[in-house]
This record gives C-alpha cells, structure tokens and sequence, in this order.
C-alpha cells in the first residue's frame, strides 16, 4: 500500500514511514490545494494529512472511484476533514489524541500569563529601546493567582488546563459544557456561557472546531465577560468571532485577549495585530519535537493497524 504524508515531519516519523510503508514524503509546509487533494485520493491507499487540508464534501465528489481507504490525521482537531463523505466514499479517518493534551494546555498557561501580565507588550517594549526603567506604576497587569478561570468545554485538554491552574494557581474552576463532568479536582458547572463568561477572570476555549462551535464565542459573550477579564483561546480560530473580539479589545469591554489560533489562519487581521492587549502566537499549540514525534507515530500506529487488517486505534467514523 502506497502512503503519501502531505507535510514534512519529524525524523523519526519520516524513518519509520519509510521503513515499514511504501512512503511518499511531500516537501512543502503549506496545505494541500484542490488539485493534490483529488490527486492523493486517486493516487494513493493511505493518506496522512493535517490542519489545513480541506478534505471537504466536493473535493470527495470529484473523486468517483477513490484508491485511498484511509485518512490518517496528524492531529487531534480533524474540522478540515468531512468525516460523513470520508465514510460514504469508503474511506475511514483516525485522529491523534492524547499525544496533544499536554503541550497544548502549556500553551493555554503560557497564553493565560502572558495576557494577565503583559508580558508580550513588555518585550516590545524592551525590543524597541523605549523602555525608561522600573518604577512602581510600570506595566500594571493582572495577578493570575489565586484568580477564577473558565473552561468552555471540559475534555481531555480543558481538564488539563483546569488542573495546571487549580493545582499551579490556586485557582477556582467554572466550565460549561454538554454535560457534566467527573473531575480529579473541584470545579463548578454553569448552565449557559454567558453565565460562565460573567463569573470569571479567565475564559479559556477548549472545545472542538467545527459548524457546531462557529463564532460560539461572539459579542454576547464579550458583553458578559467583565471589564478585567481576558479571554484564550487554543482550539480552533473560528470558534471566536473574529471582528467581535477586535471591536471588544478596541472598546475595553474585556481585559485583553491570548491567542493561538486565528478565524483565517494564517492570515490575521492589521487591527488584531494593533492591538497592545492583544497576544498572538503562531498556532504553537503542539510545537515541541517529542510531542510531534508522538503525534506522527500514533498516526501511523493507525496505519499500521489499518494495512494488518487490526481495529483502528483512534477512529472517528
């Protein structure tokens, strides 16, 4: 069986491809176009894809008779992937879980200290020469200790997250969700977001992407939230509505806001990136080499089970 992997990977993941699969390694960091989307179904048994390759309904409609029989996702997020046409043209998809859960609520801590604290403003500050000295009014922020933080949508990384600011923080934990949570920690369920948003001083997103979630985070929720809060978001980028967010950093209706991941990534709006209450990171969620290397070997552990006939280890359809 042929494999094509749409990105360049770890060593480790690339080596173990090569040695156990007929391995095709595509050498360019962005997303698959429409045309090698269609080519990869046509061409190729397997496939490991990853954000950004938008293997939606059309781009399966214009392939009658697809080779592949399975999309490998590197990745826990599989939004880009319809999975109800993946499984109507016979092709199964797997996704990565665990391997994130870590990496990706340390970056939710990251973003959560850095947006109380100021800290990305400080170093602009610093970088530029403007910086006059300490004094005691310098920069004031938010102390994040001991503080409230609210979790929308209370998984594996929402808990995760909740844990590092309870145990780490001394925190206290509010979250909303579909339904309620058994938790290794105290939290608190609230009926609806706009509750949630008005109780706390961190709003942290942790839920899936998709047309389920879009825009779930808008000026309704920005209108609840209070005039110190801030919110983070590590999920998906159109899970928050974009323009509300600017218009809520503009007005001071919320405190500041830490960002991973952006509504048209990688593009990010002239007035977001204006903004001095404003944290923006590079979709680094799970940018650390071993965590990378995990993801593209549980990838191909689904590989691996889908060519010896085994039962998919992640499936999600």
């Amino acid at each position: 069986m042929r494999l094509f992997i749409t990105r360049p990977m770890p060593d480790a993941v690339i080596d173990r491809a090569r040695k156990e699969f007929d391995a095709v390694l595509r050498e360019e960091t962005t997303p698959l176009s429409g045309d090698e989307m269609r080519a990869a179904l046509r061409d190729y048994d397997l496939v490991l894809p990853t954000l950004g390759d938008i293997f939606d309904a059309g781009v399966f409609a214009d392939v009658a008779e697809p080779r592949c029989r399975l999309l490998a996702n590197f990745g826990v997020g599989f939004n880009h992937i319809d999975v109800n046409a993946a499984k109507a043209a016979g092709i199964r998809v797997t996704n990565t879980p665990g391997a994130v859960t870590d990496a990706t609520a340390d970056i939710a801590m990251t973003l959560i200290l850095m947006s109380a604290r100021r800290a990305a403003e400080g170093e602009r500050l610093v970088r530029t020469g403007e910086w006059q000295g300490w004094h005691p009014t310098q920069m004031l922020g938010l102390h994040a200790s001991g503080r409230t933080v609210g979790i929308v949508g209370m998984g594996r990384i929402g808990q995760a997250i909740a844990r590092r600011c309870h145990f780490g923080f001394g925190m206290d934990v509010r979250y909303f969700s579909r339904s309620p949570k058994e938790l290794d920690f105290p939290a608190e369920l609230d009926g609806s977001l706009a509750e949630l948003a008005a109780a706390v001083d961190f709003l942290v997103i942790s839920v899936p992407g998709g047309a389920d979630t879009r825009h779930l985070i808008g000026a309704d929720v920005f209108e609840a939230m209070q005039p110190h809060a801030h919110l983070i978001n590590i999920a998906r980028g159109d899970i928050v509505d974009e323009a509300a967010l600017i218009a809520a950093l503009e007005g001071g209706k919320i405190g500041g806001a830490g960002l991973d991941v952006y509504e048209y990534e990688p593009k990010v709006p002239a007035a977001l990136i204006a903004l001095d209450n404003a944290t923006l990171l590079p979709h680094l969620g799970t940018a650390a080499l071993d965590v990378r290397t995990d993801m593209g070997q549980m990838a191909l552990d689904n590989v691996a089970a889908f060519v010896a006939g085994r039962d998919l280890p992640n499936p999600v359809n």
